[in-house]
């Protein structure tokens, strides 16, 4: 199962062609993509960027399990899942998660079962920046994830 599932926290710019290679399969006829963005505003203030604070090996570990979770709901299914750390302006990409399948409907109820999981379970804390100068820290999450071993996060 292993080779099926990508999983990478990066201080770099999050690649979609890099997702989507690694997904693709002649035996599957959907690739479902998604890419969260930093959006400019938040409850009402003008956001100018978010930093995001990653604990890296329970959040490659939850992200894998993540996956994992997929195939066993979505069998024969390819997941490829990141998330960036460090600070991210306008537009800029935090989360890109890419799902492929047989059909379409698997990618997709995998690749939504995935982001909300994340957004749930992954230990990633965000600092939103503001155009007044201010910052504040939003809700994070919890590290009382269990952190058993769930395998390898080989992307080729």
């Amino acid at each position: 199962m292993c080779k099926d599932i990508c999983t990478e926290i990066l201080d770099t710019q999050l690649d979609v062609h890099r997702a989507i290679d690694f997904v693709s399969d002649d035996a599957h006829g959907a690739v479902a993509t998604f890419l969260g963005v930093v959006r400019n505003h938040h409850q009402g203030k003008s956001v100018q960027g978010i930093s995001y604070d990653v604990h890296d090996p329970l959040a490659r570990e939850v992200l894998e399990r993540i996956c994992s979770e997929g195939v066993g709901l979505w069998p024969d299914t390819k997941y490829y899942a990141a998330h960036y750390k460090g600070e991210l302006g306008i537009g800029g990409v935090s989360v890109l998660i890419a799902v492929s399948s047989a059909h379409r409907a698997d990618s997709f109820d995998a690749l939504r079962y995935v982001i909300e999981e994340i957004k749930l379970r992954l230990p990633v804390w965000k600092q939103e920046h503001y155009l007044d100068g201010k910052s504040a820290w939003l809700p994070g999450h919890s590290l009382k994830e269990d952190v058993s071993s769930v395998g390898c996060s080989k992307c080729g």
